[in-house]
């Protein structure tokens, strides 16, 4: 009855790992791919900046830039006054997930 509790316990701990550890991850690989391919070439491979400012260490939140990559800001310079392009809201979440990792 013992091995049984902690097989069961191992299990429980692989399922808990899988669910809400290895999903961040694949998004934040899909956000570097994302931001690799649509954002580096104007703010940096590393934002640090280019012909667009630097991101990173941006003051706002992971929800603040996927809503504005999605919505876009009329104040802003293009691309940015319309949403991006080709941009979907859970691709936009994935870019800004990467951004708040630059450092």
């Amino acid at each position: 009855m013992m091995r049984f509790g902690k097989l069961a316990s191992a299990c429980i701990a692989v399922a808990v790992f899988m669910i809400f550890i290895l999903p961040p991850v694949a998004e934040a690989q899909d956000g570097a791919a994302t931001y690799k391919a649509k954002c580096a070439g104007c703010h940096g491979a590393d934002g640090g900046g280019k012909a667009g400012p630097a991101l990173k260490g941006i003051g706002l939140s992971a929800d603040q830039i996927a809503d504005f990559l999605t919505k876009g800001d009329g104040a802003k310079k293009s691309p940015h006054k319309k949403p991006m392009n080709g941009l979907s809201p859970d691709d936009a979440k994935a870019v800004a997930g990467y951004i708040k990792t630059l450092k």
